[in-house]
């Protein structure tokens, strides 16, 4: 098994074995990251990773994971967007007493 020599914003330089690194790469963009938990800190740590460095991970026997973008990002938007009138009118509204029930009996609405 490979040694993978990584970096911890806290530690500094680590040394991982492959199976303690993951690659991720969205399908979408093909852009990539490797994460892993550093050894000293217990610290998620996520970096941002070149398609050559995804290259030799790989190669080294480090697992992928492909990952989609959220489909939501993908629906048309329409209307205008939501402005900072719009988020203080709903923060409002979720102070009201009774905004729940509302929701519940309107179908999801609150009522203006």
């Amino acid at each position: 098994m490979a040694t993978v020599r990584a970096s911890c914003a806290g530690c500094g330089d680590v040394e991982l074995t492959t199976r303690d690194v993951q690659v991720q790469v969205c399908t979408a963009t093909e852009e990539g990251t490797y994460s892993f938990v550093c050894p000293n800190c217990r610290l998620m740590v996520n970096k941002p990773a070149e398609p050559r460095v995804i290259e030799l991970l790989v190669s080294a026997g480090v697992r992928v994971v492909n990952w989609d973008l959220p489909a939501e990002l993908y629906e048309p938007k329409l209307g205008p967007p939501i402005s900072y009138d719009d988020l203080l009118a709903f923060h409002f509204e979720l102070n009201a007493e009774g905004w729940f029930d509302q929701v519940i009996a309107g179908g999801g609405h609150l009522a203006n």
